[in-house]
C-alpha cells in the first residue's frame, strides 16, 4: 500500500522504526502520552505544586556549579508570564533545544533564586504556535534520526482513518465480552487519537490482553507438547544417598528447600523428562536443592554434570559441593578449560566410562570433546548468563537427561509464568536461619571522608570492601565518577597503607580470575570494580559493598551486587553514596528498606520495566509491544485464564470462532512456534 507523504528518504527513516508497511505504521504506538489538557498558565505556579505548562524558549544556556555539576537552563514563557526551567547534570539538552522552540513541561515547581520548575518529563514541539495542542492529549511516537515525532505522528494522523477501515477483529465476541475490551479498530482508534488519558488506557489494554493472550496460547501449547514427547528417564527415589546427605548436613532444610526438592524428585521420578526452572534469591540455597537430584541421579546409576558460567564459580561449587559430600566419600569432577593436561584428560576418561559421579565445570562441559558414558541430569547455573543453544548443548550429551536450570534473579510468580511458561517452576522464597542482615544505608555525597575512614576501620579488622562504580573511565558527556580513577585516587588517599585491586569488563578474563583468587584469598583488602563483580564468588571476609552513584544501576543490580557481602559470621554493610534526586531516593530507600529479591524486582520491574533486568531477549521467544506482565498482573492472569479455556476447548484452534487468532498467531509468532515444534 502507497502512503502519500513516504518518499525515498522517509521509507529509509521508518525503516530504522521497522516500519516497512502500513500495518507496521498502523501498530508503531505512542510510548507516553503528554496530557495537555491541564496546561497551567506559567504566571499561575508557586512552589510546591506538580504542573504542566507549555511556553516558547526565550534564552537557554550551560551553568557550571561550584561542585563541577554542569547545569542546562532555559527560561519559557507564555501569554501570562516567564519561569526559568533547569535540567542538572544534562547539559547536551543545549544541543537539542534551541530559541524559540515550543517545549511542553510536566514536573515539580521548587524555590531557588525564584520559581524554577524542574521536568520531570518534556516534549520538545519544535516551532508550533503555543496554543496549537491545548486542550489536547498528545501521542509521543518512538522517533529517530531523520523522522522526529511529530512527524510520525502527522503521518499516522493523516492516514489513520484509511487503515483503520482495513482492520478486521480476529478475538471471538465471547473473549472481548470477557475482558470488556472495545473492538480492535476502536482500540487502535483510541491508542493514537484518545480525547483522554483513560481513552489511551483502554484501548492500550485491548492490545497488552491480546498480546498476553497470545503468549500464554503458545506456551501451554508447547507445554503441551512438550509433556507428549518427553520421555525420560524414570529415577527410582532409593533414599539411598539423598538420606544420607539429609543426615550430614550440619543445617535444617529450609520450607522452601524442602518443597522445591519434593517437586523435583516427583519430576525425576515421572516417565516424562524433567524441564524445571529453580529460582530464589541469594543465598537462599539453590546449590544444596541441586545437590540433592544430582545424588538421586547417582544413586540411580547415572552421572550429574553442573555447568557455572565462570571457572571461578565451577571452582567455589566443587569446593562446596565436597564439603557436603565427604562423608559419602564422594568426590565431585572439575571440568574446566584451564585444567592441566593431565587433570583433563583424567576428568574426560571418568565421564566417558559412564560410571555414577558428579561432574561440576564451565562451557568446557559441552564441548564436543568432552563424552559423558551414562548422564542422567544436567543442572545449569545462572542459567540467564548462557544463551539457549549452550543450554540445549548440554541436555543433548546423555541419553535424554533430565535438565534444571536455576536462577539468582528472583521474578514474581505471575511474571516468570509467563517468561518461562514452557517450564515447570519451583521457587525458593525463604533465607536459611542465621544469617545476619545486611545493614543498608543511603548516605549524601558530604558524608564521603566519614564513610571511608569507617571502610578503614573494618579493614583495620581484617575484614575486606568492595567498591563499586557504574563506568569505567572519565567522560565528558557526564559528571559521573569511574573506576579507574576512583582506583588510582583511594590508592594515593586514603587506602594508601591498604592493599588494593582495580576489576572491570575490559581487564582479561584470566586476570579478572586471578584477582578475584587474590581477593577471596585474602590478599586484597580492597576491590574497586564496576557490576563485573554482579555475579561473583563467596568472599566469607568481605563485610562492606560501597557503592558510589546508586541511582544509576536498576535495584535487582543493587541487590546482586549488596549479595556480595554478608556471607560470614560478621555483620556486613551496604553503602549508597551519593547526593540523589527526589525520585532515585523514594527508589532507593525502597531498596534500603527490604532483602526480599522478590519485593525488591516487583519494585524494579515496576519503575524501570523489564528490560532493565532481563537485558536482550532470547532469539525467537516473543516480546510484549505494548503489555507489561508485572504491571498488568490481573490481565495477565485473566489471560492465562483464557488460553487455557480456549485450548480446552479446541486444542488447534481449528473451530471457525478461532481460526482468526490461528491465522495471526502463525504470522506474527511463526519463528517462535517453530522453535517450540523442535525444543
Amino acid at each position: 500500500m502507497y502512503l502519500k507523504g513516504v518518499g525515498p528518504a522517509r521509507a529509509e527513516a521508518l525503516r530504522r522504526l521497522n516500519i516497512i508497511t502500513a500495518e507496521d505504521l498502523l501498530y508503531h504506538l505512542p510510548h507516553r502520552y503528554e496530557d495537555a489538557s491541564t496546561v497551567a498558565p506559567i504566571a499561575s505556579l508557586e512552589p510546591g505544586m506538580d504542573a504542566t505548562v507549555i511556553g516558547t524558549v526565550v534564552s537557554k544556556g550551560v551553568i557550571p556549579t561550584r561542585k563541577g555539576l554542569r547545569i542546562f537552563q532555559a527560561v519559557v514563557r507564555d501569554d501570562s508570564g516567564m519561569i526559568e526551567v533547569s535540567w542538572p547534570g544534562q547539559p547536551f539538552l543545549d544541543r537539542a533545544v534551541r530559541k524559540n522552540d515550543v517545549l511542553l513541561l510536566t514536573g515539580p515547581v521548587r524555590f531557588f533564586h525564584g520559581r524554577q520548575l524542574h521536568p520531570r518529563e518534556f516534549v520538545n514541539l519544535g516551532e508550533e504556535a503555543e496554543g496549537t495542542h491545548e486542550g489536547r492529549v498528545l501521542s509521543v511516537y518512538p522517533a529517530t534520526e531523520g523522522m522526529s515525532f511529530k512527524q510520525i505522528r502527522s503521518l499516522i494522523d493523516q492516514h489513520l482513518d484509511a487503515l483503520l477501515a482495513l482492520v478486521t477483529e480476529y478475538l471471538p465476541p465471547d473473549i472481548l465480552a470477557r475482558v470488556g475490551s472495545p473492538p480492535l479498530g476502536e482500540a487502535l482508534r483510541l491508542v493514537h487519537r484518545p480525547s483522554s488519558i483513560a481513552d489511551a488506557m483502554r484501548g492500550r489494554m485491548r492490545l497488552a490482553f491480546e498480546e498476553l493472550l497470545f503468549v500464554h496460547i503458545l506456551q501451554l501449547r508447547a507445554r503441551a507438547l512438550a509433556r507428549e514427547r518427553r520421555a525420560g528417564i524414570t529415577f527410582v527415589n532409593k533414599r539411598e544417598l539423598t538420606s544420607a546427605l539429609k543426615a550430614a548436613l550440619p543445617f535444617e532444610l529450609t520450607r522452601a528447600q524442602t518443597r522445591a526438592t519434593r517437586e523435583i524428585v516427583e519430576d525425576m521420578a515421572s516417565p516424562r523428562r524433567m524441564h524445571r526452572l529453580l529460582q530464589g534469591d541469594v543465598g537462599s540455597g539453590k546449590t544444596v536443592v541441586a545437590l540433592f537430584a544430582a545424588l538421586l541421579a547417582v544413586e540411580n546409576g547415572f552421572q550429574a554434570a553442573i555447568m557455572a558460567p565462570t571457572e571461578l564459580l565451577a571452582e567455589q561449587h566443587a569446593r562446596t559441593l565436597e564439603r557436603m559430600l565427604e562423608p559419602m566419600d564422594i568426590r565431585p569432577v572439575l571440568v574446566t578449560g584451564s585444567l592441566p593436561a593431565r587433570e583433563r584428560r583424567s576428568a574426560a576418561e571418568r565421564l566417558s566410562s559412564g560410571a555414577p559421579l558428579i561432574a561440576v565445570g564451565t562451557h568446557a562441559l559441552i564441548e564436543q570433546s568432552t563424552t559423558f558414558g551414562k548422564l542422567g541430569l544436567a543442572v545449569i547455573d545462572e542459567q540467564h548468563r548462557f544463551g539457549v543453544a549452550q543450554r540445549a548443548a548440554l541436555g543433548q550429551k546423555g541419553e535424554r537427561p533430565d535438565v534444571l536450570l536455576m536462577s539468582a534473579t528472583p521474578i514474581p510468580r505471575s511474571l516468570a509464568l509467563t517468561l518461562y511458561g514452557d517450564l515447570d517452576l519451583s521457587t525458593l522464597d525463604e533465607r536459611p536461619p542465621g544469617r545476619l542482615p545486611v545493614r543498608t544505608a543511603l548516605r549524601p555525597e558530604s558524608a564521603r571522608p566519614r564513610i571511608l575512614e569507617f571502610v578503614d576501620r573494618e579493614l583495620e579488622k581484617g575484614r575486606q570492601a568492595y567498591v563499586v562504580y557504574p563506568v569505567i573511565d572519565d567522560s565528558e558527556k557526564t559528571d559521573l565518577k569511574a573506576a579507574t580513577t576512583m582506583f588510582e585516587m583511594l590508592a594515593a588517599g586514603p587506602f594508601a597503607h591498604r592493599r588494593l585491586a582495580l576489576l572491570h569488563g575490559r581487564v582479561p578474563a584470566a586476570d579478572r580470575d586471578s584477582t578475584m583468587r587474590r581477593f577471596r584469598d585474602g590478599e586484597i583488602d580492597v576491590l574497586v570494580a564496576t557490576t563485573v563483580i554482579e555475579v561473583g564468588i563467596d568472599v566469607p571476609n568481605a563485610t562492606v559493598m560501597l557503592i558510589e552513584h546508586p541511582e544509576r544501576f536498576g535495584l535487582s543490580q543493587l541487590h546482586q551486587l549488596r549479595g556480595r557481602v554478608g556471607r560470614g559470621a560478621d555483620e556486613a554493610y551496604c553503602i549508597l553514596l551519593g547526593d540523589v534526586g527526589d525520585e532515585a531516593r523514594q527508589r532507593l530507600e525502597i531498596f534500603a528498606g527490604t532483602e526480599d529479591g522478590f519485593e525488591i524486582a516487583r519494585a524494579d520491574l515496576t519503575l524501570r520495566g523489564m528490560g532493565d533486568l532481563f537485558g536482550q531477549r532470547q532469539s525467537g521467544v516473543p516480546t510484549f509491544r505494548v503489555a507489561d506482565p508485572l504491571r498488568d498482573e490481573e490481565l495477565n492472569l485473566l489471560a492465562q485464564e483464557v488460553a487455557s479455556d480456549v485450548l480446552e476447548q479446541d486444542p488447534e484452534l481449528t473451530r471457525p470462532e478461532h481460526t482468526g487468532m490461528r491465522r495471526v498467531l502463525g504470522e506474527r509468532y511463526g519463528r517462535a512456534i517453530e522453535l517450540f515444534r523442535v525444543g
